[in-house]
């Protein structure tokens, strides 16, 4: 096979951290996959932010990853992967033009990406479609492939989605220095019974929001007074005076009983080190999710209505927040006893998305080499 430079696309912002949102961890795990192939000579990060920078917390020298401008990755690169950054469509036709491929890898749910700005009138930023060779995606967003194909007018395929605890541990040895634990602890240990849950889901889409989350705390709140020590709704503190949030939150008995806090953006590890038990989530359409595979590195109850991670945590379906709530008292009821099982059925599925399992790296180079050789 012949030997191929990558660069992956990137886009550096002030303030910016691997905790902000899951693209960071993404890059850097698709470009240590690539490192591994043995056709691959170098991958390099291109960045069209204002910092030409990673985040703090990737040792991108130790990595051997060079981050540089478009037009210096003119000619240092065969392929190109638009992931973490939109790339200018000129440039991306020069380097077409000049028999360079380009994979455009969706992460962000691609019907809410065509949709919610326009429909919300929020910020949004959608290139000429067919800018692209490939369009790349993975199975939570399987479905959407015909819209995709349409749009962009090539081929779609399915890519492996891809986690390495890295970050995670790197935080939480961070934590540890301070006195903290991130780990799930034993009611016994912790000296009480009661849950402490943290819901994590960043409200900024209809995809991911607090609101069937604090039901379904409620509900097994309302079976079960001892169940629920506090809910803790994160990244709702820019809501904390809508309408729609203040009626949701005082018709729940948690608020009433004052268990419930409304808090704004904090990383899992540092919050569920100090201030949780469990996590409960919610999505539409969004299955794969690094807070899940965080909270289950550390063994957390995770309920969850995601069909995409094995017989991992304590899973509901869909927008049933009544069973849900059950299966918050299930898990309140069962973990401990269980904790060992829970465990290794964990970290059984998380081995399975590591960057170097094997069955990634030949999903990977297998795409890679059918999109070198696309005419």
């Amino acid at each position: 096979m012949v030997s191929m430079r990558i660069g992956i696309s990137m886009a550096s912002y002030e303030g910016q951290s691997i905790w902000s949102n899951g693209m960071g961890q993404n890059i850097v795990f698709l470009a240590e996959l690539f490192q591994r192939l043995p056709f691959v000579a170098s991958v390099d990060l291109i960045d069209v932010g204002a910092l030409a920078a990673m985040p703090q917390e990737v040792d991108v020298a130790g990595k051997k990853l060079r981050v540089m401008t478009m037009r210096e990755a003119t000619d240092a690169v065969d392929v190109v992967i638009e992931l973490g950054g939109a790339l200018d469509v000129g440039w991306l036709d020069l380097m077409r033009a000049r028999g360079r491929k380009v994979a455009f890898y969706v992460v962000g749910q691609p019907y809410l990406g065509l949709t919610e700005a326009a429909v919300f009138e929020k910020p949004g930023h959608m290139p000429r479609p067919d800018r692209c060779d490939e369009v790349w995606l993975l199975a939570k967003d399987a479905p959407s492939a015909p819209i995709l194909r349409t749009l962009h007018r090539c081929d779609v395929f399915e890519v492996p989605y891809i986690w390495h605890p890295q970050f995670l541990e790197q935080r939480m040895a961070d934590v540890a220095q301070h006195g903290h634990h991130y780990g799930y602890r034993p009611r016994a240990e912790a000296g009480t019974r009661a849950l402490r849950v943290g819901i994590f889901e960043p409200n900024i889409s209809v995809q991911k929001t607090s609101s069937i989350p604090m039901l379904i705390c409620d509900e097994a709140y309302r079976a079960d007074r001892e169940s629920i020590a506090s809910m803790i709704a994160l990244n709702t503190f820019h809501m904390k005076d809508h309408p729609t949030l203040l009626y949701l939150a005082n018709s729940l008995d948690l608020v009433r009983d004052h268990r419930a806090l409304f808090e704004g953006r904090h990383d899992i590890v540092s919050f569920m080190a100090m201030h949780g038990d469990a996590v409960v989530s919610h999505q539409w359409a969004n299955d794969q999710n690094y807070v899940y595979l965080d909270a289950l590195h550390g063994g957390y109850p995770l309920i969850h209505n995601s069909h995409l991670i094995g017989d991992c945590g304590y899973r509901y379906d869909g927008f049933d927040s009544e069973d849900a709530g059950r299966v918050l008292r299930a898990a309140f009821e069962r973990h401990d006893a269980n904790l060992q099982a829970y465990r290794a059925t964990a970290q059984a599925f998380l081995r399975t998305l590591d960057p170097l399992y094997e069955a990634n790296v030949r999903a990977y180079s297998d795409a890679l080499d059918a999109l070198f050789r696309k005419s």
